[in-house]
């Protein structure tokens, strides 16, 4: 921390208003994190990342212990899954997700001992390549909603790299779980960034966070006072700010060309809660066992950030909330990106930081109606695209359009939506456009 004697700390303000003000509520902001106790049954299914599904590696009445290694892959890009608690196999489950995928989950009772895995150990730290090996070794992803693995991220050449941006932005409404990180556990946080500007070699860091979030701004400037290589910089509270692509360009002035990557430009971004978990398993040697989330919406009785164990059913978390009526729907996330969820047993997972309940009168919408030629869903864009002229190729199949138009580009922030007049299904027929598209080019390539 600085004295009394220490210059203030110097203001870094990005102007750049690419994306869309669109009401906050974030009313659990201020409300520190409680801690959930330990559910009646965890349910961790093997796809909880970009990239292969991991196998089970225990069956039927195993027991497991506090961070034992219980789902592996093969493949490059994955990421393993771990025994959040000490308990017994209960079955092999078969699970759905509301696209229509299937997957496999592991169920395990726990024994309410939480024994910890003779594994779990803090891992040697050398150099940058002994750093990746460990974060690969850890399982973690990334933390924003994205589930990237976080070791293939961090395994790329970063001899062009000039800065590493740090993501607290947290521009979805009604999520804190991101902001109580940096409130709560600031020191992880700033641990982890310098513990990889050390090693990789990297110049600097900024750590970006939107102007509504003022304390954690003000806190991390004091923190961070004392290492010239790390700034903070406030970015207008301007959804979705949050976006990789919408983040590098308002704090840094660049933008990925078609079919790029941060990379490609001289940054590398990670979640500000991704990185302050870094820094917790070099310090323990204990992966991502449990997730902080923010529980909301008007069907919540008593609306909270809670640290849950990855793995716990939706069912649990609102019975322990409580609801004040009956929720006509649930989402996994936040209410622009987030998913419906279709079962109520479906638990939460490691890249998950938000569940909202929201009752029918919330989620009453208008009926859709033809499009009226408003062009709001074009001027609203932030990857400046043409959302309506999107849908209206995929509908056609026309996939030489849809490359005309860059459908590839959309970051499926549901802007298109939320501002169309005539509640056209934009945000949905885009993503579906961008998949077509990059189905087709797979097939192109043989």
């Amino acid at each position: 921390m600085p004295t009394e004697q220490s210059a203030p700390p110097k203001r870094l303000r990005s102007n750049n208003r690419i994306g869309l003000m669109i009401p906050h509520n974030k009313a659990t902001a201020e409300m520190e994190t409680v801690e959930m106790p330990l559910p009646k049954q965890v349910i961790l299914p093997m796809q909880q990342h970009v990239g292969a599904q991991c196998k089970p590696l225990v069956k039927k009445k195993d027991h497991v212990d506090v961070g034992q290694l219980i789902g592996h892959a093969e493949a490059r890009t994955t990421a393993d899954i771990f025994s959040p608690v000490s308990g017994t196999v209960t079955e092999l489950r078969a699970i759905h997700y509301s696209n229509g995928r299937s997957d496999t989950a592991v169920v395990i009772e726990p024994d309410g001992e939480q024994t910890v895995a003779e594994t779990v150990k803090p891992p040697v730290i050398t150099d940058y390549a002994s750093l990746v090996a460990a974060v690969k070794a850890s399982g973690l992803v990334g933390l924003g909603g994205a589930g990237f693995p976080t070791g293939l991220k961090m395994d790329t050449d970063l001899s062009s790299i000039d800065c590493w941006l740090v993501n607290g932005a947290e521009c979805e409404p009604y999520l804190s779980s991101d902001y109580r990180e940096m409130m709560e556990r600031p020191q992880d946080l700033l641990d982890g960034i310098k513990l990889c500007l050390d090693l990789s070699g990297v110049p600097r860091s900024l750590i970006c966070i939107e102007d509504n979030k003022p304390k954690a701004i003000d806190l991390l400037r004091q923190m961070a006072a004392d290492d010239p290589r790390i700034d903070v910089l406030e970015l207008p509270a301007r959804y979705p700010q949050g976006a990789s692509r919408v983040i590098l360009k308002n704090a840094m002035g660049r933008a990925v060309p078609r079919g790029g990557h941060l990379t490609d430009v001289g940054a590398i971004l990670f979640n500000c809660t991704t990185m302050g978990e870094i820094a917790r398993y070099v310090r323990t040697g204990m992966p991502l066992i449990q997730r902080r989330i923010t529980v909301m919406g008007d069907a919540i009785a008593n609306p909270m950030n809670l640290m849950v164990y990855v793995g716990t059913p939706t069912r649990e978390i609102l019975d322990y909330c409580g609801l004040s009526c009956e929720p006509a729907k649930v989402i996994a996330g936040g209410p622009m990106m987030g998913t419906t969820q279709i079962d109520l047993d479906y638990p939460v997972i490691r890249q998950q930081s938000g569940l909202l309940a929201l009752s029918e009168a919330f989620t009453q919408v208008a009926p859709t109606t033809a499009c009226i030629h408003c062009d709001r869903c074009i001027s609203s864009c932030p990857m400046h695209l043409a959302p309506i002229d999107i849908q209206k190729a995929y509908r056609k199949g026309d996939t030489a359009a849809l490359n005309e138009l860059m459908a590839d580009l959309c970051v499926g922030c549901g802007i298109c939506s939320y501002v169309c007049p005539a509640k056209q299904p934009l945000t949905q027929s885009v993503g579906l456009a961008g998949s077509l598209l990059k189905a087709e080019r797979r097939k192109a390539r043989g």
